[in-house]
């Protein structure tokens, strides 16, 4: 009787709980849109300050002074930035000078595929006629394929617009990474298992982050030189655009693919079918060997993410931050999920967005 009573008086408390949650958590999304001017750069100097520590430290162990080295790989990332920036804008602006010729190639060719269709003997003798071409171009409106990449580079340009106060953000987290594991022995005790916890979450996320821009890297100079050997038009711009939608597993090597299998198609010296089947080729040789044998050899298991959850984790981010939201989706999805795992109470969530959950479930 007394269980039965105490079942009842804690029921009541699930539902507000529930609800203050959702509560919370609108507000919280709300806020994020509103700060995007502030958040979005900070998680863009978090990022490449976690790129930057392994040369920082490196740095520092043999013998370099803090300083000289922090100037030293701000010097390398501000080198590499910006002539990452002239090239990708360089080739920007000649792809957008010259998308109209594109857009009527692709017309011309969905017009030449009409006619072929339209001499066909059976198709004519049952009175079909069929207009490809209009209806495509009124539906999917074929320029939104080329400029689907313009979309994601102007968000690299808006990066470099922000460089300045990024840079100054990346500065002094590198300068007060190394000190922070003594300000939690400080706060919590040196015995804490809040250093432990917190060294886990570090570690994994240091990890996983390294080792996603590594497969990114090497992704897009692959492919780059895949379109580049093919005499694809802008292949600088193709290397880049593997390199930044690689961070999105799955759906981001096919929406590489596109804009390059399209410009190979259709461009006005050496585009063709055959040109294009051999694009095709190397994505799809690039992506499966670098997909699904090298990065899950060097994540590992744990290290993962469920097909749905990364497509929900791209709407979600996308609609928070427009294009950036996009390119950090996955990247910060995984980093909630590390986080979530390494609680008791939440660890469950964590499985739930794993691609293994039996995995994770016997790691936790």
């Amino acid at each position: 009787m007394l269980m039965a009573l105490m079942a009842k008086a804690t029921k009541p408390q699930v539902r507000p709980r529930i609800l203050l949650t959702l509560a919370l958590l609108i507000i919280v999304v709300g806020g994020l849109q509103l700060a995007e001017v502030v958040v979005v750069p900070f998680l863009l100097s978090v990022f490449l300050a976690i790129l930057g520590m392994p040369p920082f430290n490196w740095l520092r162990k043999h013998g370099w002074p803090s300083a000289v080295a922090l100037m030293v790989v701000l010097l390398g990332f501000g080198v590499l930035i910006v002539g990452l920036g002239i090239v990708v804008v360089g080739s920007a602006t000649a792809f957008s000078q010259a998308l109209p010729q594109y857009e009527g190639g692709i017309v011309a060719l969905l017009e030449d595929v009409e006619s072929r269709l339209a001499s066909i003997q059976v198709l004519q003798n049952l009175g079909i006629t069929i207009e490809f071409s209009s209806i495509v171009v009124d539906v999917i409106d074929p320029a939104q394929i080329l400029q689907f990449s313009g979309t994601l580079l102007l968000t690299v340009t808006g990066f470099l617009s922000s460089f300045v106060i990024v840079f100054l953000m990346m500065i002094f987290i590198l300068t007060e990474a190394s000190g922070f594991p003594a300000k939690v022995r400080a706060a919590f005790g040196e015995g804490s298992g809040k250093l432990l916890q917190f060294s886990s979450v570090m570690t994994q996320v240091h990890r996983y982050l390294i080792i996603k821009t590594a497969v990114s890297l090497a992704t897009g100079l692959v492919l780059g030189a895949w379109v580049w050997v093919l005499g694809v038009d802008f292949p600088i711009l193709w290397a880049v655009l593997a390199f930044l939608l690689n961070y999105i597993p799955n759906i981001g090597s096919i929406l590489a693919a596109v804009p390059p299998l399209t410009v190979a198609l259709i461009q006005p010296q050496g585009g063709g079918v055959t040109l294009c089947l051999l694009v095709i080729a190397g994505y799809a040789v690039t992506n499966i060997v670098i997909g699904n044998f090298v990065e899950p050899s060097l994540m590992g298991k744990r290290l993962g993410l469920s097909t749905l959850v990364v497509f929900l984790s791209l709407v979600f981010w996308g609609w928070v931050w427009g294009g950036v939201g996009m390119l950090l989706s996955v990247p910060l999805t995984m980093v909630v999920k590390i986080l979530l795992e390494n609680t008791d109470e939440y660890r469950w969530i964590a499985v739930l967005l794993d691609k293994s959950p039996k995995a994770q479930r016997l790691a936790g």
